[in-house]
């Protein structure tokens, strides 16, 4: 279960966070982190301070864009402070841990953090189904990197030692995973622009609150393929009725 659940660092400009974090991973019983276009590949500190966790920085994955970490996943969760011009479905880190634990059993899992002094773009944010906030000391709610993912993979192992084989089995809802979701938003806006719905010198932020929108339901597997199909068919009739176009 735990081996379905992937770390992915965005952006990370010290290896020795890096490092940190593989402890904090494998002390939780984690093992599968992805870089994300880290300013250093991980050197002689981030395996000094991973402190015995050096087959987690060995195997580490290293990609280019978010995308790339997270293309196969059916839930992404992305660290993030609560206040953001476009809010998100939110979760404790409690939540967390429970519903990465529940849906590690379909799809691979990503919790997602940003670099150590910005956090994630909100364009990174948007990628992700949901964000977690830990609910630190507000008048001094600093948490260095290592330890924010600390907390939130305690949450991973707590939920998942407490889980029953019978309560994990019982949600058999299969998510697209967030390549089909990508291709179905492409599909939304290609329609959206033939049927002129969105105008393409002024696209606004249509596509964002779309984005929220679908996030926040959730389509199933086969609800998508439902909303594709009437993509098509709405394509399909634009074009017989504008043949010239």
């Amino acid at each position: 279960m735990l081996d379905q659940i992937r770390i992915v660092l965005v952006g990370t400009t010290h290896t020795g966070n890096i490092g940190s974090v593989a402890r904090a991973m494998k002390t939780m019983g984690l093992s599968q982190l992805w870089l994300v276009s880290p300013k250093e590949l991980p050197d002689g500190q981030a395996y000094a301070l991973s402190a015995g966790a050096s087959e987690v920085l060995a195997n580490a994955k290293v990609v280019e864009k978010l995308e790339d970490a997270i293309s196969d996943c059916g839930l992404i969760v992305g660290a993030s402070a609560r206040s953001r011009t476009l809010s998100w479905p939110m979760l404790e880190p409690r939540e967390c841990g429970e519903k990465a634990v529940i849906e590690a059993q379909q799809k691979p899992v990503a919790l997602v953090f940003g670099r150590e002094s910005s956090g994630l773009s909100n364009e990174e944010l948007q990628l992700c189904n949901f964000h977690v906030c830990i609910p630190a000391n507000p008048e001094y709610s600093s948490l260095n990197l290592a330890m924010a993912v600390q907390i939130v993979t305690y949450e991973v192992r707590v939920a998942a030692l407490a889980a029953k084989p019978q309560t994990v089995a019982a949600d058999d809802t299969i998510y697209p995973s967030s390549e089909q979701m990508e291709r179905f938003y492409q599909h939304l806006e290609q329609t959206l622009n033939d049927t002129g719905f969105i105008i393409k010198q002024h696209p606004g932020v249509v596509m964002t609150k779309l984005k929220r929108l679908f996030t926040r339901a959730r389509p199933e597997d086969a609800e998508l393929n439902i909303l594709r199909g009437i993509l098509t068919s709405m394509q399909r009739k634009h074009k017989l009725d504008n043949p010239t176009e």
